[in-house]
């Protein structure tokens, strides 16, 4: 999709075409973010941090779309998403609530490593611990989902959109969303995606700002 430079690597999940602008949104902080603890589908609420951070990058997207006229705005059902969708759109001066719920666009399930915090797994189930570190993408938590499930599940979402669309959702999501427009490569798994920025797609090609 879009021009691709000879160091792209397919991710290993099928890639579909995102025909329309795309700006994905990482909720604000949370408590457990704060302390590194995997959340997954857990309802954590924003921080005052996270707030803050919604804030500032309603900010951001103002400067770049105004008010938003011509574009959908769509949020994972997760309380921390919720609000910074919320916050986002105060930034813009609309509705605060006028938005639509997708459940497809949740964090991936995390089963039953959430809670723990990386250090705290690699303790109490040093196996589950290796096979995440030696295949990211495919290593499955106890009840829960990988990353290639996650990107199966983002999938369809992504090929249904037909208006350019605002999305308020997760890291997962967003590192889904790159390995689909920048290739995989390790520097994906760097740590989570930053809630200080939005990643915009166009034309195939996906930045931060």
């Amino acid at each position: 999709m879009g021009q691709q430079t000879s160091t792209f690597v397919a991710p290993p999940f099928a890639v579909p075409q995102i025909r329309v602008p795309l700006i994905a949104i990482r909720h604000g902080q949370t408590d457990w973010n704060a302390e590194g603890r995997l959340q997954g589908q857990r309802d954590i609420p924003l921080n005052d941090i996270g707030r803050e951070q919604a804030r500032r990058n309603g900010e951001t997207l103002a400067r770049h779309i105004g008010a938003g006229e011509g574009w959908d705005f769509v949020c994972s059902p997760l309380e921390r998403a919720v609000e910074t969708m919320q916050i986002v759109r105060r930034q813009l001066d609309i509705d605060p609530d006028a938005f639509a719920l997708e459940k497809r666009i949740a964090e991936a399930s995390f089963g039953d490593w959430e809670g723990f915090t990386m250090d705290e797994l690699k303790v109490h189930d040093r196996a589950a611990y290796r096979s995440r570190k030696d295949d990211r993408w495919g290593a499955r938590p106890p009840n829960g989902e990988s990353y290639i499930m996650l990107a199966e599940r983002v999938a369809p979402w992504l090929v249904s959109l037909d208006r350019p669309t605002v999305a308020v959702c997760h890291g997962g999501v967003i590192r889904v969303f790159r390995a689909m427009v920048e290739g995989d490569h390790p520097s994906l798994f760097d740590g989570p995606p930053t809630q200080e920025k939005i990643y915009v797609i166009e034309n195939g090609t996906g930045r931060w700002v």
